[in-house]
């Protein structure tokens, strides 16, 4: 297999690769969907590999088709930032981070808004869960991303953010409010509001508890911290929650001692892409999520 020199193509292919329509890249792109897809059918016969298949009346890429679409975004990303070096102008590209709704709602906000203020270069926020956070990344799809991870993947780079607790959320007068600390086995025979059965914080807690020989009943199944306090608001029964979230009135929270810590970290791509904006943000990042955890301890 000989590479292509046709950067073109593989520019091309990346644009085709996140619509996974031909007639809606040709238009992005300004030429013929017949033109589009023999441009894709040559770059697939020099690279010797098929870059995408047609499932029923769907097109998806092959494992193949990811990585070459991914370097054809960080190829575009690169002619833009030439383009732009060269003129000494043009559109500045914005910087992408993508989180879960919980890391956008109660840790990374201060540093945003530090970002806008400081910052010329234009902010994409994308909203997605921890998978979508290491997938958005690998495929260039982000350049920053924040998520919590028990260990780093080994093609990622990580910064540690902070490190919370994880609590169990409550009407102020259940009876194990009357706790300072609570152990798993309190919690038998309880009501508790989870993520869905495919969640990793439902399986952990599903896990701790049936280690801990605890029995429990799903109250109901809700989809972000918000929800699942308004539940336990509501009197659904109770809910483990991290301790970072905002507690609504009439509820309060008491530490689950049994259950480790939850790690944030910083996630990029590659340590040597020293890009001004990129760099910025991920050091404000840093910077407010240091601030949060000392006035913790202080």
């Amino acid at each position: 297999m000989s590479l292509p020199t046709n950067f073109d193509a593989i520019r091309s292919f990346a644009v085709f690769a996140d619509k996974l329509n031909f007639t809606r890249a040709a238009e992005e792109l300004h030429i013929s969907q017949p033109a589009l897809h023999m441009k894709i059918q040559d770059l697939s016969t020099a690279l010797g590999v098929q870059l995408y298949r047609k499932v029923g009346r769907h097109l998806e890429l092959t494992e193949q088709g990811e990585i070459v679409a991914r370097y054809g975004r960080q190829l575009s990303d690169s002619a833009a930032d030439l383009q732009r070096e060269l003129s000494g102008s043009g559109p500045v590209r914005p910087v992408i981070l993508a989180a879960g709704e919980g890391a956008f709602l109660y840790l990374l906000g201060p540093a945003i808004r530090e970002f806008l203020r400081k910052s010329s270069a234009p902010l994409r926020l994308v909203t997605v869960d921890r998978e979508g956070v290491l997938t958005a990344l690998r495929a260039s799809k982000a350049h920053i991303g924040v998520a919590a991870v028990d260990t780093v993947p080994s093609d990622l780079i990580a910064r540690p953010l902070v490190k919370v607790g994880q609590v169990v959320a409550m009407p102020h007068d259940h009876p194990l409010a009357r706790k300072r600390r609570l152990k798993l086995t309190e919690l038998k025979d309880s009501n508790l509001v989870v993520p869905p059965i495919d969640r990793p914080h439902r399986q952990m807690l599903a896990s701790a508890l049936s280690s801990a020989g605890v029995e429990w009943t799903v109250a109901v199944e809700a989809t972000g911290w918000e929800l699942m306090l308004h539940f336990v608001k509501l009197g659904m029964g109770l809910a483990v929650v991290n301790s970072m979230c905002a507690i609504p009135r009439g509820l309060v929270t008491r530490p689950l001692a049994d259950l480790p810590k939850v790690q944030y970290y910083l996630l990029q791509t590659d340590a040597r892409t020293k890009i001004a904006a990129h760099q910025e943000l991920a050091d404000l990042l840093v910077k407010n999520a240091l601030k949060r955890s000392s006035s913790a301890l202080g």
